[in-house]
Parts: C-alpha cells; sequence; structure tokens
C-alpha cells in the first residue's frame, strides 16, 4: 500500500464525478475523496465561500492522509439567467464577478488552503479546470467576455502558484487543463457548432485529462494543457 490520496474539489459536477469514479478505479491512488456543495461531501465545499474552503481543508488536514493529487474541476459558463456575453452591451458588473468567483477566485483559495497540506518531499500535482477560450493569444473570435477574462485570469494564477510552490518542493507539478468540449451541464447550450467526433462525454474527458497529467513533469508546471497534450499559449 503507497496509501496515496487523491483529492476531486467539484466532485458533484460531471467532469468532476467522472475524474473521482476513474481514479476509484485505478490502482495509484488508495483514497478518494470528493469534495462539493452537496450532501455526498465529507463536508460541505463551497468556492464562494472562503470560510467552507476553510472547514474543508481542516477536515483534511485532521485525516491521517497528505493528498498528493488534487484536482479542481468547478467552472461557471452560465445559469439560468446569464450566458456568456456576445458583444460588450451585454457587460453586467454583477455577471463579471460572478464568473470571475467561480472560474479564478475560488480555484485561488482551493490552492490557498489545500497546497500547503500536500507534501514537500515528493511529487505533487494541483490542477484546475481551464479553457482554450482563456488564451489571450488564441482569441481570434472575441465575446465571452466574462468567461475568457476570468480563466485568462486562472490561468495566471496557476501560473504564479507554479513559481512560488517550486520553492517549496521541486517536485510539484501545478496546471491548467482544458477538457475540451464535454458534454455536461455546462456546454449543453454551445454544443450545436462542436464538429464530429470532438464531442466528449464525461467519462472520456476524464480518461483523456488523466493521460495528460500522468504523463507531465515538473519542467511543466505553470503550463496549460488541452486534452490531447497539447500546450495552450497564454
Amino acid at each position: 500500500m503507497t496509501d496515496k490520496t487523491a483529492v476531486v474539489i467539484g466532485a458533484s459536477g460531471g467532469i468532476g464525478r467522472a475524474m473521482a469514479d476513474m481514479l476509484d478505479q485505478e490502482d495509484e491512488y488508495d483514497h478518494v475523496i470528493r469534495f462539493s456543495r452537496g450532501s455526498n461531501s465529507p463536508i460541505p465545499l463551497d468556492l464562494t465561500s472562503e470560510g467552507s474552503i476553510v472547514s474543508a481543508a481542516n477536515w483534511l488536514n485532521e485525516q491521517p492522509l497528505k493528498p498528493s493529487m488534487i484536482f479542481v474541476a468547478t467552472g461557471l459558463l452560465h445559469n439560468q439567467q446569464k450566458g456568456p456575453e456576445k458583444s460588450v452591451k451585454q457587460l453586467d458588473a454583477d455577471w463579471l464577478q460572478e464568473n470571475y468567483q467561480i472560474n479564478a477566485v475560488g480555484p485561488a483559495l482551493i490552492a490557498k488552503h489545500f497546497l500547503p497540506l500536500m507534501p514537500k518531499d515528493e511529487i505533487i500535482k494541483f490542477a484546475a479546470i481551464s479553457a482554450r477560450v482563456g488564451s489571450i493569444s488564441d482569441n481570434r473570435l472575441g465575446g465571452w467576455y466574462g468567461y475568457r477574462a476570468a480563466k485568462a485570469a486562472l490561468n495566471m494564477i496557476i501560473r504564479n502558484l507554479s513559481i512560488e510552490w517550486k520553492r517549496q518542493n521541486k517536485r510539484s507539478i501545478i496546471v491548467a487543463l482544458h477538457p475540451g468540449t464535454v458534454d455536461t451541464g455546462l456546454s449543453r447550450p454551445f454544443q450545436g457548432n462542436v464538429p464530429p467526433g470532438k464531442l466528449f462525454d464525461a467519462e472520456r474527458a476524464a480518461l483523456q485529462l488523466l493521460d495528460v497529467l500522468d504523463g507531465l513533469k515538473p519542467v511543466d508546471s505553470g503550463k496549460i494543457f488541452a486534452w490531447d497534450n497539447e500546450e495552450i499559449k497564454p
């Protein structure tokens, strides 16, 4: 028994649930801990509440386990009232702030409270779901102001974390991951233009991301990778 532990944040969502299930099925991790806002979480974790993140981290710290992998599977693209903006006329301060809170601030606070719980003397992996549309250099269509900007902010946070944490653990791997278009509630209203074969079910998406993570080395820390292992430029 290696007694290795993986933690999935947002384990009630499509990709998060599939990732946790996949990790449960594989032999690499002996324990898979699932955090979410729901009742299946050992303690509720809400990305909009730093207090709940602190409580979840404290709960984990009280267990005889040190996570060597943390996967943040949360994200916001639309809700019942709002969706991605098509033009500057649709910008709304509250919606912009909500995008930043879920897509950038929340994962940053997860890192703040969970990274210190990871081992300092072995390879660790911290990954957060980002998106290709968060790449400034790849933006040729415009639109989707809040989502694009929040994911770009997340990518910068990941880069910062990788630099800082290298001083704590030279074997740390901290990355952002683009899963492609996955058949979940987040992408469902926008699947009409997805090319054939490029709409992935959650299980396939999780397996592809795990394959990417398995192949990464500490030199890759701070980068953004797509589901097919392509590095995405910021």
